[in-house]
């Protein structure tokens, strides 16, 4: 580890140098990646340093110990040795963490499908619900939010909403999110004051670009048509909803929120491009049983993550049994506490499965 490091180091002050020449400035794709992998290797290098100088202290404070004689002195060596250990031990937890395996797709952004489960119609209000959730959550996190589709109900609900959200470290926050997503609660159509339980599922793909998914033209039918709101009402009068057709997988993807047809074909493709990504994804995950237990949730879609029980004001995680009495705080995109929870949970799981190794 202290090899990789010290390489680190070197590598950090290489970067340094490149950035500085002038025919580098002058190139901006070379210029960005070396300003990418600076950004990625400062904070594992300020790291490692503060572990150096702590190791120094330590090694200062026991040679102070042995040498002096006086006894305030002994104490104060005594108590800056300590200070030294609790440094060192918790800047090794930091490396640690920090050298772990990097999930390629963290930097990518996200587009996430919403759809509402049993429940029927609670079932679609809770799904558009928890599509303002993210979306509040996106703008605190100032990503760009934008709906590629969505099918709603007519009183507030969506059976269904598709949307990208692009920006800094998207999928490395969003990827915890797919999977069950539970609501007890009593509806508001219900005279008895009952509790009903309904359920959406959520599926956060990473956004696939060209390079990551081949799409053969002769694999594809595209059709248009007119979109259309509540009822088959009309609400365009050209043909500009696209739907695309992809044999080999089955999956059928469809665009109607542009008025242009190019712009609804550009993001049919982006959606249709990103599910078959999500789609290889999962089959490594299956195949690599290794990988997958170092993680939070085993990635399946069918898995019941999470319940909001609004009667008692509590969020529950089911894969971290993690409980909070912030429901209203949370529906509003306060999700920070969980994600970071999540992260600290999946890190920690993926050193203790290091470590069997």
């Amino acid at each position: 580890m202290f090899d990789k490091l010290e390489d680190l180091i070197v590598r950090l002050e290489e970067i340094l140098r490149d950035l500085s020449e002038p025919e580098v400035a002058n190139d901006s794709k070379r210029f960005q990646k070396l300003m990418k992998e600076q950004a990625e290797i400062t904070p594992i290098v300020e790291t490692y340093k503060a572990y150096k100088q702590a190791k120094q202290d330590e090694e200062d404070s026991l040679t102070l110990l042995d040498e002096e004689s006086d006894p305030e002195m002994k104490e104060l060596a005594k108590a800056e040795l300590n200070d030294a250990k609790d440094r060192i031990e918790k800047l090794e937890n930091e490396l640690k963490i920090l050298l772990l395996p990097k999930d390629p797709n963290d930097d990518k952004n996200v587009i996430v499908e919403i759809r509402a489960g049993a429940g029927g119609d609670e079932a679609a209000l809770f799904a558009a619900e928890i599509y303002r959730m993210y979306t509040h959550y996106a703008e605190s996190m100032h990503w760009k939010v934008e709906t590629l589709d969505f099918e709603d109900i007519g009183i507030g609900g969506m059976k269904s909403v598709d949307f990208m959200l692009s920006g800094n470290g998207v999928y490395s926050k969003m990827k915890y999110e797919s999977g069950v997503h539970r609501v007890q609660r009593v509806p508001e159509t219900e005279s008895g004051g009952r509790i009903h339980t309904s359920t959406i599922t959520v599926a956060v793909m990473p956004e696939a670009e060209d390079v990551d998914v081949h799409i053969d033209e002769k694999d594809i039918r595209i059709d248009v048509m007119r979109a259309s709101g509540n009822g088959g009402q009309c609400v365009n009068t050209t043909d500009s909803a696209v739907r695309l057709t992809h044999y080999p997988s089955g999956i059928v993807v469809y665009s109607q929120t542009e008025k242009s047809q190019l712009q609804n074909k550009e993001k049919a493709f982006a959606l249709l491009r990103s599910k078959l990504y999500d789609l290889e994804l999962q089959k490594q995950q299956a195949a690599e049983s290794a990988a997958r237990k170092s993680q939070v949730g085993t990635g399946d879609r069918s898995e019941k993550i999470r319940t909001y029980n609004f009667p008692q004001g509590r969020v529950t995680d089911h894969r971290i049994n993690l409980t909070l009495y912030s429901l209203n705080k949370i529906m509003n995109g306060d999700i920070q506490e969980i994600v970071d929870s999540l992260v600290a949970a999946d890190q920690a799981a993926k050193l203790a499965n290091m470590q069997e190794e």
